[in-house]
């Protein structure tokens, strides 16, 4: 029950929060089922790739994708990706853990102001969106790939501040753009023996029915009280993960 759990409460928090559930199953992962730390970012990695796949058919059938702008993510994210899972094997625990304490600390600063940010109006930005929409995806990909998951955080804000897409079109193309990247890393992690075979199924079926009924929670909840009342959540991991 336990990988199933981890896996519901991170398809439900990611669903009501917009983020992938990465920030929650690594510390899960190692805090509850006791997993070396490359193990349990490549455990999550799989995991993350089906929430990515569940959530953009979701968003996609709603007509909340921008393709364009997700094919020229997912260039750059691809091959990122590998690169960023290939690159765990140049770190001990310790400095992976330390990455990933940094990581949930920048989601926390970027969460509570996600649908405040200012952005560039679509069209307006021409040559210099095709750039940082590229950017992006290398660098999400390669975060994707390094901390098992789903690069929404850098992607997301690239997609309002560079696409001049709308929050909800872009937390839709963000998660259609990381499809393929994350699969990409999972199964580099897998490769390496990086993957938890028993822990996956447990994980699997708790992200898809955690992501379903967080997804209907969160029309009724008030989205704002809930980002920072995660926000703050991560900020404790985050030091906790910078101090280890």
């Amino acid at each position: 029950m336990a990988p199933f759990l981890i896996g519901f409460a991170a398809g439900g928090f990611g669903a009501l929060l917009g983020l992938g559930g990465g920030v929650i199953i690594v510390p899960a992962l190692t805090a509850i089922l006791k997993l070396p730390q490359h193990q349990a970012h490549g455990t999550s990695l799989v995991a993350v790739s089906l929430t990515a796949v569940v959530g953009s058919l979701s968003y996609a059938l709603g007509g909340s994708v921008d393709w364009l702008a997700a094919g020229l993510l997912t260039v750059t994210a691809m091959g990122a990706a590998r690169w960023g899972a290939g690159y765990t094997r140049r770190l001990n625990a310790r400095a992976l853990r330390r990455f990933f304490g940094a990581f949930l600390l920048l989601v926390a600063v970027v969460l509570p102001f996600k649908h405040q940010l200012p952005h560039v109006r679509a069209g307006g930005a021409g040559a210099l969106s095709w750039a940082i929409l590229l950017f992006a995806g290398a660098f999400a990909g390669f975060l994707s790939g390094l901390l098992g998951v789903g690069g929404g955080t850098v992607m997301v804000p690239a997609l309002v501040l560079g696409g001049g897409l709308d929050q909800h079109l872009a937390q839709g193309t963000s998660l259609a753009a990381m499809v393929l990247p994350s699969l990409i890393g999972a199964y580099t992690h897998y490769s390496l023996g990086h993957v938890r075979r028993d822990v996956v199924p447990g994980l699997l079926l708790g992200v898809v029915t955690g992501a379903f009924l967080g997804g209907r929670v969160a029309l009724s909840l008030p989205e704002l009280g809930l980002r920072l009342l995660f926000a703050g959540i991560l900020v404790w991991m985050g030091v906790r993960y910078l101090r280890r």
